[in-house]
């Protein structure tokens, strides 16, 4: 059987008409999803009473973290924790206590995110009252030492207090900045006889 040029063109063009509807049902087409479970957000362990400590070079501790419940996500290797507390250490100074009734800690501990009811709490020391500073969320850098939040915030000692919107804390030298919409009222500390 012998074909003409006529009929060789037009077979050539319904194989590559054929060969373009194949790999565009392809290209369109949606990708098989696994279902084993390994992409799902699902705790692959639980704990209570999780208490995690960091320690610098010179062996003294840095920070402790402790919840009453845990669960890990192997997904992106966070955990979130519930009522945690995270306590500060700082040679020389009294320890910051960060707290809330929930917290995500990323990968490796490197950010503690806590939201609802969080407090700082500094406590008292020999010339300075206990500070406390509430707001809706926190995310702390531990290693770093420092928080910050764009939330609300309202920090007491003793009788004075301020109010912003959003705070930076630094531990390591114990400043807390107030970004925005900062008011307050500071009373004089009265002089030790």
């Amino acid at each position: 059987m012998r074909f003409g040029s006529s009929q060789l063109f037009t077979v050539v063009l319904l194989a590559l008409l054929a060969g373009v509807s194949f790999w565009l049902q392809k290209v369109i087409a949606p990708v098989d999803t696994v279902h084993d479970g390994k992409f799902r957000h699902d705790p692959d362990a639980m704990a209570e009473n999780f208490v995690v400590r960091k320690f610098d070079d010179q062996g003294r501790l840095k920070y402790r973290l402790t919840a009453p419940y845990m669960e890990h996500f192997p997904d992106d290797d966070s955990s979130e924790l519930k009522s945690p507390v995270l306590i500060q250490y700082r040679p020389g100074t009294v320890p910051l206590t960060l707290s809330g009734k929930n917290a995500r800690v990323t990968s490796k501990g490197q950010t503690v995110f806590l939201w609802d009811d969080v407090k700082a709490v500094r406590p008292a020391m020999p010339d300075r009252p206990e500070m406390v500073a509430r707001m809706p969320d926190l995310t702390i850098e531990p290693d770093a030492g420092t928080a910050f939040t764009n939330s609300a915030v309202q920090i007491t000692e003793d009788r004075s207090w301020a109010k912003g919107v959003g705070m930076h804390l630094d531990d390591n030298t114990s400043i807390f900045v107030l970004q925005s919409q900062v008011t307050g009222l500071s009373y004089p500390r009265r002089a030790k006889k």
